[in-house]
């Protein structure tokens, strides 16, 4: 997997929320890299970064030059105003060649389960996973082949081989994808209806 790069100013001065909004109104986004040592402020072209934005996740690791020292990074949140689609402010944490990290990876389903030819549908229970691995191994995602799945079988964190490396966190038994019956769906989102419907009226009786 590629670094994705990003090019950023020390910020020295002018903090707090008035300074945030001056930062923003130049077209930069004021952003925070902590982990070992002392967090380091600085800003980003907003432009810059709401492109390559759609690339990022929790497990992508960056690379953002400061001057002329090169911080590897994960993005671990942002503040963003939907109304006006702009990005207030970035949270990076600083990697360590060598040492081991844990992160959250997005999990991807492959294939099409042999249960939906027979009416089944594919229901994702978990979307990611925390695994442990040095920077270098860090996966982009993990990959879950559930096309033998039939009808009312799941597959689970066991069932998966880890990349060369990487260690998974969650429990082996925990459900990652599953494919249910057309009518255990329909019974399944009907009740759900009706628990939302009597939470509303209890909320109106008082």
């Amino acid at each position: 997997m590629k670094d994705m790069k990003l090019a950023g100013e020390k910020r020295t001065e002018d903090f707090g929320s008035a300074g945030s909004r001056r930062v923003l109104a130049l077209g930069r986004i004021p952003a925070v890299i902590y982990g070992k040592n002392a967090p380091e402020h600085i800003t980003l072209d907003a432009k810059e970064f709401q492109n390559k934005l759609r690339h990022f996740t929790e497990s992508t690791l960056l690379t953002v030059k400061v001057g002329r020292k090169n911080h590897n990074v994960l993005m671990k949140d942002f503040q963003e105003n939907v109304m006006l689609g702009k990005v207030l402010h970035v949270d990076f944490f600083e990697v360590t060649k060598g040492e081991v990290l844990r992160a959250n990876v997005s999990i991807v389903l492959v294939g099409n389960p042999v249960g939906a030819r027979f009416g089944g549908v594919l229901e994702q229970v978990t979307h990611e996973i925390e695994v442990e691995c040095l920077p270098s191994d860090l996966p982009a995602s993990i990959e879950v082949d559930v096309s033998s799945l039939n009808l009312n079988e799941s597959i689970h964190v066991e069932q998966v081989k880890a990349p060369e490396g990487v260690k998974f966190l969650h429990a082996q038994d925990m459900t990652i994808a599953t494919v249910k019956g057309v009518k255990e769906v329909i019974t399944a989102e009907t009740e759900e209806d009706e628990e939302l419907e009597e939470e509303v009226e209890e909320a109106e009786e008082k």
